[in-house]
């Protein structure tokens, strides 16, 4: 909580984070924790049979955050989150959150906010000429 309280955020998301972890303590249960340090908690009593499930992010809020063991779980695909070798294979990379806007986004070639020259059209391109 401290960590996102030395954040510049509106009074308004702090209000909205102080009533999460309140509801939080009063009514979840831990179920566990991801590398990233995010948080996930579901509630004690179901209702309809369901229970509530949620997460509390070591950092900015960011939906793209949860890695995919947790995101089946939230979204109750499963009933429990996966653990590292059932879902992990030796060609999967480790998961990333989104990184648009930020300085690791992917530029590719040509683009106006990466060195902006792209390569040569090679001999398999012909411009457009209108019939006239």
């Amino acid at each position: 909580m401290m960590a996102i309280m030395s954040q510049k955020i509106s009074l308004y998301r702090r209000l909205c984070l102080l009533g999460t972890h309140l509801t939080t303590l009063l009514y979840g249960r831990a179920v566990g924790r991801d590398a990233a340090g995010n948080r996930y908690y579901e509630s004690r009593k179901a209702t309809n049979g369901r229970t509530k499930r949620w997460v509390i992010y070591s950092g900015v809020p960011e939906a793209s955050m949860v890695p995919p063991e947790w995101h089946g779980w939230l979204h109750h695909t499963l009933d429990a989150p996966l653990t590292e070798g059932q879902y992990s294979k030796p060609w999967q990379q480790p998961h990333q959150p989104n990184q648009t806007a930020t300085a690791q986004a992917y530029r590719p070639p040509g683009s106006q906010l990466a060195d902006g020259r792209r390569a040569h059209a090679t001999g398999d391109y012909e411009a457009w000429k209108p019939n006239s």
